[in-house]
């Protein structure tokens, strides 16, 4: 399996090809670049593309304790 970032493969091949290749808009790739996000897109065994987005756990939302609401007991 080969592993690309989405960044360079875009630089490689455009955002609408890349889109399609994933299933999502173009949009959401134009989105995802700039904000930064460490997506990286996977070559399967059969040619196709899966896309996996590496981030810390936990997120930094949850080490932040922004959502406390999630844990809250009822009576």
């Amino acid at each position: 399996m080969e592993k690309i970032s989405l960044a360079e493969y875009v630089r490689l091949n455009g955002q609408v090809k890349t889109a399609r290749l994933i299933g999502v808009h173009q949009t959401a790739i134009s989105k995802a670049l700039r904000s930064g996000r460490k997506i990286f897109l996977v070559r399967q065994d059969d040619g196709t593309y899966e896309a996996e987005e590496c981030r810390p756990f936990p997120s930094q939302k949850q080490a932040l304790g922004e959502n406390k609401d999630e844990y809250q007991e009822y009576d």
